[in-house]
């Protein structure tokens, strides 16, 4: 992988991880909105009210430098309120041309609160703008530049016209209060929030994300084309729908999976996004099953973390194993083949150092990581 794309892939990390710092017990919604991002597809936050829904959309839009829309939506809101009013110097002229400054179609990043409160007036207008990324209005038409839209209720839709609206985000995500196991540090980095500190937090620019779409287009997924239509079949046959239109769009988020893992190729764990794709609270555990009886099968080293719950990467591991492979390494009867199995091995744990969210355990375990690095790329100096 370029180097370049490599640290746009970083870039990212370090921006989800400050949000993950931030939002204790989050994890995998901020790894799936950083999935979304690289996809540019949609995202819709399901819970209660005080789960951060919100809150974590707006530390987002803090790291991200572009702009963003953000609404709650009632039964009255008019297209006006989300749009921007008519031009009224054009309006004399006789042209219908809005202005939409500040408004929802100049937004990289939108988010609309209280979702399935979406009247009549502007549901129509929302599925094109959500689906084809396109402002309509009488003849006006116009690309927006959004990279991800989030969607949040405390409510599943109940209405059969609010389905059409629901349809358009791929991904769903329940989001509940967090275990108790890690109340004392949801209360300890709620009150830091409380005291306002001042600190700088890491920014990505919408070019970075831009670009990371564009590579995300190269990912191949032929070495999982088959797992990817049993797993379709399968939530087929299990009465969980998943049109052709969103089967071919889901492609997107496996692909963006296997990037963030600094993978050109995708494996079965790239398929872990498919838990999210749920219609109602019954079918999540449905999901759950299906999706972890296919991507079991995984035996690849460079798994996503979020595939399996036990792969999510423990720091004292991956110190562990580092300090092994670079005392090895600083052995003198190791051969090259030792070397090339070490390479190999050592790529792999410096890409599962990225999901460490803590910055001090990720910088402690780095330590012999980049020790023996800088060890390699000595010795490939000195011997070429």
């Amino acid at each position: 992988m370029k180097n370049n794309i490599e640290e746009k892939i970083n870039n990212l990390h370090e921006v989800l991880n400050h949000i993950k710092n931030t939002f204790i017990g989050k994890d995998h919604i901020i790894d799936l909105l950083g999935i979304c991002l690289v996809a540019q597809e949609n995202l819709f936050l399901y819970g209660p009210p005080g789960t951060a829904k919100s809150a974590i959309v707006k530390e987002l839009s803090k790291t991200l430098k572009g702009k963003t829309f953000e609404y709650l939506l009632t039964k009255f809101t008019e297209p006006n309120e989300l749009y921007g009013p008519f031009d009224i110097r054009k309006l004399k002229e006789g042209d219908l041309i809005t202005n939409t400054e500040g408004m929802l179609p100049e937004a990289t990043l939108i988010f609309l609160d209280e979702l399935f409160n979406a009247n009549s007036a502007i549901l129509n207008s929302l599925l094109m703008v959500l689906n084809e990324k396109v402002f309509k209005r009488g003849k006006e038409t116009k690309k927006i530049p959004a990279l991800i839209s989030v969607g949040a209720s405390n409510n599943l839709p109940e209405d059969e016209a609010l389905q059409a609206l629901f349809d358009r985000f791929l991904i769903r995500v329940k989001c509940d209060n967090v275990a108790p196991d890690l109340l004392a540090n949801v209360l300890n980095a709620g009150w830091k929030l409380q005291q306002k500190v001042v600190k700088e937090i890491p920014t990505i620019e919408v070019s970075t994300i831009l670009d990371l779409q564009q590579e995300m287009l190269s990912v191949d997924l032929s070495p999982i084309t088959n797992q990817y239509i049993e797993m379709v079949s399968r939530l087929r046959n299990a009465g969980i729908s998943v049109s052709d239109r969103r089967a071919v769009k889901l492609q997107r988020l496996v692909a963006a999976s296997a990037l963030l893992c600094k993978r050109d190729k995708a494996i079965l764990s790239d398929l872990w996004i498919f838990k999210y794709t749920w219609e109602n609270n019954e079918q999540r555990e449905v999901l759950n099953n299906i999706v972890e009886s296919i991507i079991k099968e995984d035996t690849e080293e460079n798994q996503h973390p979020r595939a399996l719950e036990n792969n999510i990467p423990d720091p004292e591991e991956i110190y562990k194993d580092a300090t092994e492979l670079l005392n090895k390494w600083k052995s003198n009867n190791i051969t090259s083949a030792d070397r090339a199995t070490i390479k190999d091995k050592l790529r792999n744990l410096t890409g599962r150092c990225d999901w460490i969210s803590n910055t001090e355990k990720r910088e402690f375990v780095l330590t012999p990581i980049n020790e023996l690095w800088e060890l390699i790329l000595n010795k490939k100096e000195i011997t070429s």
